[in-house]
Parts: structure tokens; C-alpha cells; sequence
């Protein structure tokens, strides 16, 4: 079984999005790889995910240095581990992951086009495309693609292009689909 992670929509053969079914939460296993030009292996990470809809989002790292992003309610919050007790990090990258986690949390909720940043292209029918509206932003980001499973709303792999040599996959397994999910998985590490 393929390793999978649950999304509300996915594009239509017309490139058009349409709903998936009703999807109220996912929880998933990933597999984080950084790959970059001046390293001779790629960094790797594992984690865990959670989602509920609309836009709830817990993203975990369990290793190697145990860190917690919590989406809720707009509001971002970081936590690293230390000696046992989570600290609030509030480092200039913290604004940039909200931006990140609510693009998830839209992709998720089957929702590709919501942010104005990006185009969504279909390249076949497992792969979609979100390329830069602006030139400008292609030094940070060239490209995501989003490799959807075969189950209807399901997306298996998420590769975010930095650069020609510089890349980070993300791979999701374990996948558990509209569960009860308590709101404090969002609001506390």
C-alpha cells in the first residue's frame, strides 16, 4: 500500500478542482529530506502531521531535534524542545512558516489556488505543479509538486525545488482519515 496523505480536492483532468468527499481531518507519518548542493547526504527528518479542517495544523518533528509547529485560529506558534520543556520560538523564520502551514492547511482542504503567490498547473495525472507568480520569488522557491495516490483526494509526496541542486521531499505514510481530534493537539506542544 502506497504511503499516502488525505486532501480534500484534487485537480480535474480540465485543471479545474473539485471536492474530494468530505474530509474533516488527517494524520499522517513523513519523512522530511533536505537535499542541498553543499552536503554530501541529504539532512533527514521524521515527523508526524495533523490536520482538521478548516485550518488546524499540527507539524511535528520527532527527529532529530524535536520541534512543534501549531497552526490555530491564523495564529502560528513554535515550540524546540530543551532539557525536557518546549520553548516558544519566535526567530524571523516563524512568519514565514505561517505562510507555509496555511498553504498546506489550503492544499489539505483541496484548496490549490488560494494563494495568489502561486499557479497550479496539472503535468500528468498524478502530478500537479504550483509555480511562482513572480520571477522574483523563484530565488526562494522554483516549484512544488504535489504527487497525488490513487485513492481520490490523496497526496503521497511533496517536493518543494529551492534551486537547481537544492530540493527537500517529503513523503507520507501511515495515514489515518476523519478521526476526532481534541483542540488541544493545536493550541499546546
Amino acid at each position: 500500500m502506497p504511503s499516502l496523505l488525505g486532501i480534500g480536492g484534487l485537480a480535474s483532468g480540465e485543471g479545474g478542482l473539485h471536492p474530494a468527499g468530505e474530509l474533516h481531518s488527517v494524520q499522517a507519518v513523513f519523512i522530511q529530506e533536505k537535499h542541498l548542493k553543499i552536503l554530501a547526504r541529504p539532512l533527514i527528518s521524521q515527523g508526524t502531521l495533523t490536520f482538521q479542517s478548516p485550518q488546524s495544523l499540527r507539524w511535528e518533528y520527532l527527529q532529530p531535534m524535536h520541534t512543534v509547529l501549531l497552526l490555530h485560529d491564523g495564529h502560528i506558534d513554535k515550540r524546540i524542545e530543551h532539557d525536557g520543556h518546549f520553548e516558544r520560538d519566535n526567530g524571523p523564520g516563524v512568519e514565514t512558516m505561517q505562510i507555509v502551514l496555511q498553504d498546506i492547511g489550503s492544499w489539505l482542504d483541496g484548496r490549490f489556488n488560494d494563494n495568489p503567490l502561486f499557479t497550479v498547473h496539472r503535468l500528468d495525472q498524478q502530478t500537479l505543479e504550483l509555480r511562482p507568480r513572480d520571477p522574483g520569488m523563484e530565488s526562494m522557491i522554483q516549484r512544488i509538486e504535489l504527487r497525488l495516490g490513487a485513492q481520490k483526494g490523496v497526496v503521497e509526496q511533496v517536493t518543494i525545488v529551492e534551486g537547481e541542486e537544492d530540493f527537500t521531499v517529503i513523503t507520507f505514510s501511515q495515514l489515518v482519515l476523519n478521526e476526532e481530534i481534541s483542540a488541544n493537539r493545536f493550541t499546546a506542544p
